[in-house]
């Protein structure tokens, strides 16, 4: 039977009126639906309750920066078991290897940034988003005091704190001038998309000046002097890509200076590329070389001003100086001043960096991690634990360790220690059982203490700082957030190598760096590569697969696919030469 239905037959049983229907309709009709309304708002709000409760349940994650690190942390981070809130002066990712390609218009900059609320947008918008930059980390009381970096006559408070149970320090690094008089006035930096855009109008007003009339052939020559202080991988690649657009463009565009445009790079050390295989920096020199890029090398910049650049040069300790039009300076980073200050509460402001363990957690300082570029991971010397080692394996007693011994432990060992593993590749050990041979090479059965010392006592040496690259704050990233999915699992079981120190295991296996590869590109088509297994990529070739691996790494479809655009642009129509 209908409602309807019902309601007909009872009108007519009481002899009721059409209106008395109606009423008696409208009426039983609204009492059950505020009964059912107020059923429905006492769920919602049971429910609504019960979510807060949860809520209120999960620890607030805070984390400091939207770079390489930042966003690795943040994309595979189970969101749903924290509260997660970023803090970033820039409301965007940005593919900062592309940044010289930016420079000369062979990519826009919209193509390299992916704004961070798109990014967070596919995590069901569980993470919120704050535009700001940290000015105060107080550790003491896990909190932190943030400034808006929105510069208008918008109302509302610029300041702001927000406490954390964990905080993640991902904001990168500033440009390191070594204090040298006139760098932050006269100079361009290649740190930031936004550097990028002005060095790219700076060129072309190089250009347009040294066309005027009025000018005398000095002048002209002046204004077209390139200056490029560091031969690191940023400053070398923008020497090229500035070399590229000057012969395939603006030569076309401005036939009567053509011939008067150098550049020139400034190298402290006696080679450019130097942390690149040696065969990758001699073919680089060789290849500016023909290119008629002019590299000085052995040369410290002692000051530079609005029209010359003062340098003193190693080798006869004489004083030059050399006009400019334009000088970009990529020779380093440092630490940003709210990362100094927080180095001076927990002990570490005689340090260039942050300090933090093989797990990325910040020395000094409970629940608060460190990475990328604004940190180094300190790692532990084998000999400081050397004794400990020797009797945890010893599990005899007897004072002497056996070969069967050494290699029940010796997993943990070189987990624990990376720089064991590394010490084997130097000497080109193919066993670790090795280095328990005596001084002639002969194997031993046994070895006591002080022999087990000697056979280590080397290894420390081959500890290395890892590159402030965006490669290791990616990996940086992407390991700290299975550390944090994985955190209630890995407090009952500890899943990490053995405590030699204590007993039981460590919670997480340690952050152990893999490297991929590095590319240099050179110009002209050309690149050259380290790829991984000591194997050294040279020509047209890896140029193909430097845009190949470039474009597979953007964060998006969206990117990517912008990014191959303008190169493809690029091939057909040649690089934007307006100075938009």
């Amino acid at each position: 039977m209908t409602i309807l239905s019902f309601f007909t037959r009872a009108s007519r049983a009481f002899n009721a009126s059409p209106a008395s229907f109606k009423l008696l309709l409208l009426c039983t009709l609204s009492s059950g639906g505020l009964v059912a309304y107020s059923e429905s708002q006492a769920d919602v709000s049971k429910t609504s309750v019960q979510m807060y409760e949860k809520d209120c349940k999960k620890k607030r994650v805070v984390v400091l920066g939207t770079g390489w690190a930042g966003i690795s942390f943040l994309k595979d981070l189970d969101v749903s078991t924290y509260d997660v809130q970023v803090v970033s002066p820039r409301n965007y990712f940005a593919f900062t290897p592309l940044l010289p390609s930016v420079t000369c218009g062979t990519v826009e900059a919209r193509s390299i940034v992916e704004p961070v609320r798109n990014i967070i947008k596919k995590r069901n918008e569980e993470i919120q988003f704050w535009e700001a930059e940290c000015i105060k980390i107080d550790a003491a009381n896990k909190k932190i005091l943030c400034r808006s970096t929105i510069n208008n006559n918008l109302v509302g408070n610029e300041n702001f704190s927000l406490e954390y149970d964990y905080l993640v320090i991902a904001v990168g690094a500033q440009v390191n001038t070594f204090n040298t008089p006139g760098v932050l006035e006269n100079c361009h930096f290649l740190k930031e998309v936004e550097d990028a855009q002005k060095i790219r109008r700076s060129v072309i007003d190089c250009f347009e000046k040294a066309v005027l009339p009025g000018l005398s052939e000095e002048e002209r020559r002046i204004n077209l002097h390139f200056v490029i202080v560091g031969g690191g991988p940023t400053g070398v690649e923008f020497a090229a890509e500035l070399h590229d657009y000057v012969q395939e463009e603006l030569v076309n565009l401005y036939p009567t200076v053509k011939d008067l445009v150098k550049i020139t790079v400034i190298q402290s050390g006696d080679h450019i590329l130097n942390m690149f295989d040696e065969r990758i920096s001699c073919f680089a020199e060789q290849k500016f070389g023909r290119d008629g890029i002019e590299v000085q090398t052995g040369c410290r910049v002692i000051s530079v001003s609005d029209k010359e650049i003062t340098m003193k040069l190693k080798s006869k300790g004489e004083i030059c100086s050399i006009p400019h039009g334009l000088v970009v300076w990529s020779t380093g980073i440092e630490t940003r001043p709210v990362v100094k200050d927080l180095m001076g509460q927990i002990g570490q402001a005689n340090r260039r960096v942050l300090a933090t363990d093989e797990w990325l957690r910040l020395k000094g300082c409970e629940d608060v991690y460190a990475l990328g570029d604004c940190a180094t991971i300190n790692q532990r010397k084998i000999m400081e634990d050397i004794s400990t080692i020797f009797k945890a394996a010893d599990k005899d007693n007897s004072g002497l360790l056996s070969i069967k011994e050494f290699k029940d432990v010796i997993d943990d060992i070189l987990e624990r220690y990376p720089q064991v593993e590394h010490y084997l590749k130097s000497k080109h050990l193919s066993d670790v059982t090795d280095l328990l041979k005596d001084p002639q090479g002969n194997d031993r059965d046994e070895v006591d203490i002080e022999g087990f010392k000697l056979a280590l006592s080397h290894v420390d040496s081959q500890t290395k700082n890892l590159p402030a690259t965006a490669q290791v704050a990616a990996q940086q990233g992407a390991y700290l957030s299975k550390c944090f999915n994985r955190r209630h699992q890995c407090e009952d079981n500890p899943e990490g190598p053995r405590r030699f120190r204590g007993s039981g295991r460590h919670q997480f296996h340690p952050f152990r760096y893999k490297h991929l590869g590095q590319f240099a590109p050179l110009g002209g088509e050309q690149a050259a590569a380290e790829l991984p297994g000591d194997w050294v990529s040279i020509g047209h070739s890896t140029q193909w697969l430097w845009y190949s691996v470039y474009a597979s790494k953007q964060v998006s479809w969206r990117t990517r696919v912008l990014v191959v655009s303008d190169w493809t642009r690029r091939f057909i129509f040649g690089r934007d030469s307006s100075r938009i």
